[in-house]
């Protein structure tokens, strides 16, 4: 594959258009979906759901409670409603079996934001390594957790840009799309991934609630491997990928188990040879198809941050 070419290309040849773009587009109309049933309300008076991310109720019975808001709330000195209780137990319940990182890439709504960015940055050629670490985010994590204590408010929430996004969508054009506008120019011309991979705290939180959770991204079909890179180039927490894909000879099961991946499910739609699915994390050992693997390290060529 020509490292110019676009990541997918092979795997549109090889299964089709749809095959190779079905995970991605089950994620917009995932996210877009979610979004226009907030706004129907405040838009057309449509009250299917009231609220928004960060506390709502469906159809006027299911109450949904962002847990990391609710901690944030406690930590301020605020005893939360029972209702309230009760949604960030059912939110964590949900997450706990799909992963905390799927709300970063099947409902959070900034990232189509930084999704474009990205987009555009490849489309752009646009290179240059990050000097930030992914760690950073959860010592921002740390920070929006201090700062309630210290102060008795939910200070994250003022700039909080999915709050935000959520305002600016209702009230119109104002400092929410100054914030937002900020978030794309930093991952377009800063640094790869740079909002969403490094510094934000809610990704953070949430993939502490992914570290046990049921399905995972499996490679079982790792031996097929063609070292093309496009799973690399599109995976927006690439250092998941190399371990399951490289170390079968040291032990490593096919299930890619790392508390950050977003189960986005990218990697599945642009790998042609198929050595990616969406599946549980059971039955994680080595096969003897994988197990004499001794492949070079797909991180040759390839910027990993």
């Amino acid at each position: 594959m020509s490292p110019n070419a676009h990541p997918g290309q092979e795997a549109i040849i090889a299964n089709g258009w749809f095959q190779a773009n079905r995970w991605l587009i089950s994620r917009r109309l995932s996210q877009i979906t979610i979004l226009v049933l907030f706004l129907l309300g405040p838009w057309f008076g449509w009250w299917l759901v009231k609220g928004n991310l960060s506390s709502s109720l469906t159809l006027g019975i299911l109450p949904l409670t962002d847990p990391f808001v609710l901690l944030q709330s406690l930590a301020s000195g605020h005893w939360p409603e029972t209702a309230s209780i009760i949604g960030a137990l059912i939110v964590i319940s949900f997450y706990l079996i799909v992963g905390g990182r799927a709300y970063c890439a099947w409902v959070c709504p900034v990232n189509l934001v930084t999704d474009a960015a990205f987009w555009l940055r490849e489309r752009l050629g646009l290179g240059g390594a990050s000097s930030l670490s992914r760690k950073t985010r959860y010592w921002l994590l740390g920070a929006t957790l201090i700062m309630p204590v210290v102060s008795g408010q939910i200070i994250w929430e003022l700039v909080n840009p999915v709050s935000m996004l959520h305002r600016g969508l209702i009230f119109g054009i104002g400092f929410a799309w100054v914030i937002l506008l900020a978030v794309f120019i930093f991952d377009l011309f800063v640094t790869r991934r740079g909002w969403c991979s490094h510094l934000c705290p809610m990704g953070a939180f949430y993939s502490l609630l992914g570290t046990h959770n049921l399905v995972r991204v499996r490679a079982d079909n790792r031996a097929a491997c063609n070292d093309c890179l496009d799973c690399y180039r599109v995976c927006p927490e690439q250092q998941v990928i190399r371990t399951v894909l490289k170390d079968a000879e040291k032990g490593i099961g096919p299930v890619i188990d790392a508390p950050n991946c977003t189960n986005c499910g990218r990697c599945i739609d642009v790998c042609a040879p198929n050595v990616f699915h969406m599946g549980l994390r059971f039955n994680n050992k080595v096969s003897v198809e994988t197990s004499h693997l001794d492949r070079p390290n797909h991180s040759s060529g390839v910027e990993v941050l």
